[in-house]
């Protein structure tokens, strides 16, 4: 591979975060937060609806939805989580780097092509996993590929050669590093990178660095099973859509799972001392990125972080054509959430606001 090698983004942990576990004084106790689960479930319309709450290991999970309960338990089904994906893919690379496997530094392009002529300003694996790559949110002619389809299958009619080869002709707007941008085309160019210089395939590093270590045996990146899959729904609550198709982003949103092995991903973030992963899980806890006025918007490689009157609180949500999910973890009450239903996001929809609004609460 030809090209400068850059260093990993970072800055130095935050001094005053609190130690996982350390519950304040008054937190609410197992029966009001049972209670506020079940409320959160009751506010969220849609065939079906999951709400799991681990508080300094102890879970609560309860179960709803309009639709007629399914013949497997709503809790033992796999869900798509969408772009919430890119928390799996953030820690991935981070372990990466852990490892020595990579740098983060490391040039996309010559990633891809190594006989590839590297930019003086290159975009790096870097840019992309923090969304500052100069990068659209999806390739230009993402949308006319997929618009015979955009209801049903349009992110599969994109495949991985489409999505290198749409990077490798691109030429950013802002030198890269310099803004941000939400993309999902960056974070697939980001698998395809790793991919290629591990010479191993993404769902084979995802369950190799990530999966296995963390026993996350509920977890894939594709359906497999329609008794133990979820069924999404359209905006209507009641027409079927099709199961994922995440085509050439599968870093970027292919993952599902099951609410308990959410919420065991979630649990190694809080306790990263008890974790074969432990070095990577701080690692995706640490401020690489604050943007905006005052710096307010706080980021790290794998989350949104948002403060609250204890301390941050990790974030990060998603939505495939049926489904909808946020994760979310916060250190200083030792809480891990996840929020799942089988509902096509809406406007105005009051799902993702529940669960913030849930995790947010002392």
């Amino acid at each position: 591979m030809t090209g400068r090698s850059m260093p990993w983004p970072g800055v130095a942990p935050d001094l005053d975060e609190p130690h996982a576990g350390q519950v304040p004084a008054g937190a609410v106790g197992d029966d009001a937060l049972r209670e506020r689960v079940e409320s959160a479930v009751d506010a969220v319309d849609a065939p079906d609806v999951v709400l799991a709450v681990s508080r300094c290991g102890r879970r609560t999970l309860h179960c709803g939805g309009s639709a007629p309960p399914p013949p497997v338990p709503r809790q033992d089904l796999r869900y798509e989580i969408g772009s919430a994906s890119k928390a799996f893919t953030g820690l991935l690379l981070a372990r990466l780097v852990e490892r020595g496997l990579l740098t983060g530094g490391e040039p996309a392009a010559a990633c891809l092509d190594p006989d590839r002529r590297t930019d003086s300003a290159p975009v790096t694996l870097a840019h992309l996993i923090t969304h500052t790559a100069g990068l659209p949110a999806l390739p230009g002619d993402f949308y006319l590929r997929a618009l015979p389809a955009w209801r049903t299958d349009p992110y599969g009619r994109y495949p991985a050669e489409r999505v290198t080869e749409a990077f490798l002709r691109h030429r950013p707007r802002h030198r890269p590093g310099t803004r941000w941008r939400y993309s999902n085309f960056g974070v697939a160019v980001l698998g395809h990178a790793v991919a290629a210089v591990t010479g191993t395939p993404w769902e084979e590093l995802l369950g190799a660095h990530v999966l296995r270590p963390l026993g996350l045996s509920g977890t894939a990146l594709a359906a497999e099973d329609p008794k133990t899959d979820a069924v999404g729904h359209g905006k209507d609550g009641r027409t079927p859509t099709l199961a994922f198709d995440a085509g050439g982003f599968q870093a970027a949103g292919a993952v599902r799972a099951t609410p308990h092995d959410l919420l065991t991903f979630l649990e190694a973030h809080l306790d990263p001392a008890g974790s074969p992963l432990a070095g990577a899980l701080r690692a995706v806890r640490t401020p690489v990125l604050r943007r905006g006025l005052d710096r307010r918007h706080i980021h790290t490689v794998a989350w949104f972080r948002h403060p609250t009157n204890g301390g941050p609180m990790y974030f990060h949500s998603g939505a495939t054509l049926g489904q909808q999910a946020f994760l979310g973890f916060r250190p200083d009450t030792g809480t891990a959430l996840v929020a799942l239903c089988t509902r096509r996001f809406r406007a105005r929809d009051a799902f993702v606001a529940t669960a913030y609004a849930l995790l947010a609460e002392d």
